[in-house]
């Protein structure tokens, strides 16, 4: 019982975090629309496997996924090898973006209204080729902030000059970039850092400056995952101007 009582916090805080949603509906459709909740068992239903899905994903973060990156992060540094430091940032950054579900359901979404729109054929494998070409420039983008911002709590960088230059850039292709993709490209910087991507990247840049001395684990560990949500932006908004 004792080793089950994070998983059932875990379940009473998911609970807790969904209450507000759930209430906001029903006010809604029932006091303001006037309507019967359609289907209230299988949304009932829905709602049970959500939270036990949550509180089931928080505790593995916290038993596995968090310690891991931690981990992973203090061992590189240890071994003082630059390269495979850089190289492990930036699988991370891909492998865990290509694997994010938001990312692949906005993906999906945004090569229906391209194929709609006449942007693209409307086939399957021309939204399949498009859909996937968003999604490795999102991962390569989220890869190289990773790399980024390492090199940042390495060096020691102020995260604001960056994140300053950051905006910057993405001002500057906004003006450049062909319209229909500027809204999926701010778009992207959202979805990615969603939740397979969020922890890994946090307990990265943590454990990262808790192993070097004189950084501070609170004010340089954290901050990859700003980059991480403003280079997907940029990359995207030129991979649309290459496109076109």
């Amino acid at each position: 019982m004792q080793a089950l009582r994070p998983l059932l916090t875990s379940l009473l805080n998911s609970l807790r975090d969904l209450l507000p949603i759930v209430g906001v509906i029903a006010f809604f459709q029932i006091a303001v629309l006037h309507q019967p909740i359609p289907d209230l068992g299988r949304l009932l239903g829905g709602t049970a496997l959500v939270t036990v899905g949550l509180a089931m994903f928080v505790w593995g973060l916290d038993l596995g996924l968090f310690p891991v990156g931690e981990a992973l992060a203090n061992d590189f540094s240890r071994k003082g090898s630059l390269g495979w430091l850089l190289a492990f940032a930036f699988a991370l950054g891909f492998g865990t973006t290509v694997a994010e579900p938001a990312l692949i359901a906005v993906a999906g979404e945004a090569a229906k209204v391209a194929a709609a729109g006449g942007y693209i054929a409307d086939t399957a494998p021309a939204r399949a080729t498009y859909a996937l070409g968003l999604r490795l420039t999102v991962a390569l983008a989220v890869g190289f902030a990773l790399v980024v911002g390492v090199i940042r709590i390495l060096r020691g960088w102020p995260l604001q000059y960056l994140i300053i230059l950051g905006y910057a850039a993405v001002l500057v292709t906004t003006t450049f970039a062909p319209k229909p993709i500027i809204g999926i490209a701010y778009d992207s910087g959202g979805v990615t850092t969603s939740t397979i991507t969020v922890p890994l990247v946090a307990a990265l840049g943590v454990g990262l400056a808790s192993s070097i001395r004189g950084r501070n684990a609170l004010a340089d560990g954290f901050g990859l995952i700003a980059l991480a949500s403003l280079m997907p932006m940029i990359f995207v908004m030129v991979y649309g101007m290459v496109l076109r």
